[in-house]
């Protein structure tokens, strides 16, 4: 039996992309998407790619409309925005999955801090991390899934086999990350434009980008302690993927196969994160896919360990990610809908 499922904010990157799983998902009916900027319009001519796949018009509707003709909601709109309707898409005893970072952080004071006032703090102690690999169990249990950031996602499935086997000094953190511009979002913006980002490359957010307390909160539950990171953003002159190259020191001596065999191990029953040993991963193996790829190498004269980390932003960054909790949610294998390999080239 499909389940009823509803998108809010559908008109963004991450919003396509959550259509297009969806509307190829065998357990899903789509029965609502909402976008104030093309209500009235159809999906598949303001997004031509999902032709014959998408027969709905976007809405503008309020979540009491759309709590009567859904079971599961996606939300995908901005900061803030999410959590005005998230409450009361709970009341109405649906199940959310909310791709804003409104519910990633525990802390209320954090999120203020980082971000804005927060009007559902009392949400954020109930909503679940929505990082599988981590929190399977938990998530199939929440009612309110937050599915993580794109940068999060890269670091945490990174870094956490050594942080787990207290492998490395979690205060030793250096974490570089690269995105394409997707990662931007959809909107217009001067430093998002063509010829603002083709033939360049640069860092951005420095020093409090806002993934960093997302990053350091999972990576101090994996750690057991609090962790504090120096977290470098950059923005590659291509259209979606991450590549995160992360820096740790070593506890104690470790050789190439004790490393390559506590990554594979950690991940031995994981579909979507593929380990690579010492072959450092490329983005262009994981685009289109749902998939993380994971190499390590030690680096003996420093003593050190330096991983790569790469993902879709859009995918196991943002939708693919997201669907995978919807999998959990509904009992499903977490694979459904997302079997789909990279594109290549």
């Amino acid at each position: 039996m499909k389940k009823r499922v509803a998108v809010l904010g559908g008109s963004g990157y991450t919003g396509v992309e959550l259509l297009r799983l969806l509307a190829s998902h065998p357990k899903v009916e789509l029965v609502c998407v909402t976008s104030r900027q093309f209500a009235g319009q159809k999906v598949e001519n303001v997004f031509p790619s999902l032709r014959g796949m998408c027969g709905l018009e976007f809405t503008d509707g309020e979540p009491a409309d759309i709590a009567g003709d859904a079971d599961v909601v996606f939300t995908a709109l901005p900061h803030q925005a999410a959590m005005g309707v998230v409450p009361e898409l709970l009341q109405a005893g649906l199940k959310v999955v909310d791709l804003s970072a409104d519910y990633r952080l525990r802390d209320a004071a954090v999120y203020e801090e980082w971000y804005q006032p927060h009007s559902s703090p009392q949400l954020l102690k109930e909503a679940v991390y929505g990082l599988p690999e981590l929190f399977r169990d938990d998530i199939r249990q929440a009612r309110l899934v937050a599915n993580p950031g794109c940068y999060p996602t890269s670091v945490a499935l990174g870094l956490a086999p050594l942080l787990k086997d207290g492998l490395i000094a979690p205060d030793s953190l250096i974490i570089d990350s690269k995105s394409g511009t997707s990662g931007a979002g959809r909107s217009a913006k001067l430093d998002s434009l063509f010829c603002e980002v083709n033939e360049g490359f640069k860092a951005y957010g420095l020093p409090r980008h806002r993934h960093t307390p997302e990053i350091e909160q999972t990576l101090g539950q994996l750690a057991g302690q609090p962790v504090k990171v120096s977290f470098t953003p950059h923005l590659l002159p291509v259209n979606r993927g991450i590549l995160s190259t992360l820096y740790a020191t070593l506890l104690r001596p470790v050789s190439q196969p004790e490393l390559d065999e506590l990554y594979a191990r950690f991940y031995q029953d994981e579909f979507f994160v593929r380990c690579t040993g010492g072959v450092l991963p490329n983005i262009r193996q994981v685009v289109g896919s749902n998939f993380c790829d994971v190499g390590a190498v030690v680096d003996g004269r420093t003593g050190r360990v330096v991983v790569v980390s790469v993902i879709d932003n859009l995918l196991k960054g943002a939708a693919g990610q997201a669907v995978q909790n919807f999998n959990l949610l509904l009992g499903l294998d977490e694979t459904t809908g997302l079997e789909a390999v990279a594109v290549w080239p």
